[in-house]
């Protein structure tokens, strides 16, 4: 199976919660002014995260054929499953069509059912550790990108499919 999101990454991300000395305020920093946002999409296997793709500005449904012809569709076998939730981009004719001509299957998640998707527990991390890492611009936004998806273990993505219902994996 292999499960499909994308999701924003911003260049004014600042941790949301901290830590301070009892009884006092935490005085942290955050950016305020012009900052840039960035889509981030990938694809979720039982042993890794794989195509990994960070696109200047919002994805719409030409960058999102465009993801699925040239990153994800290379990385695909005969007999995979590829699970998408339903943007109006992901029901593209011809998304479809590259999918099953590599051989995969398609199938899409009922409406507003991010539990089933276990690359949101994903997102949801490189989030958090984005926040922590603080980037302030696109490249190093895409670097930081690429050393935590680097760290995500092959069990850890076991783990995020069993925790989200897919339990033989």
């Amino acid at each position: 199976m292999v499960f499909l999101d994308e999701t924003w990454v911003k260049t004014n991300m600042a941790p949301l919660r901290g830590w301070g000395p009892r009884g006092q305020r935490l005085v942290a920093c955050v950016p305020h002014g012009h900052w840039r946002t960035l889509t981030f999409i990938a694809a979720l296997r039982h042993d890794r995260v794989e195509a990994p793709w960070v696109l200047d500005g919002p994805i719409n449904g030409e960058s999102f054929r465009l993801y699925v012809e040239r990153i994800l569709v290379p990385t695909l076998r005969a007999g995979d499953v590829v699970v998408l939730d339903n943007l109006g981009s992901h029901k593209q004719v011809s998304v479809r069509r590259q999918i099953r001509k590599a051989g995969a299957h398609l199938f899409y998640l009922p409406a507003y059912s991010p539990d089933l998707n276990p690359i949101e527990q994903v997102v949801a991390k490189l989030k958090h550790l984005l926040r922590k890492a603080e980037p302030r611009t696109i490249e190093t936004a895409w670097r930081t990108i690429g050393e935590l998806l680097d760290q995500v273990a092959p069990a850890e993505c076991a783990n995020y499919l069993k925790n989200s219902g897919y339990g033989a994996v």
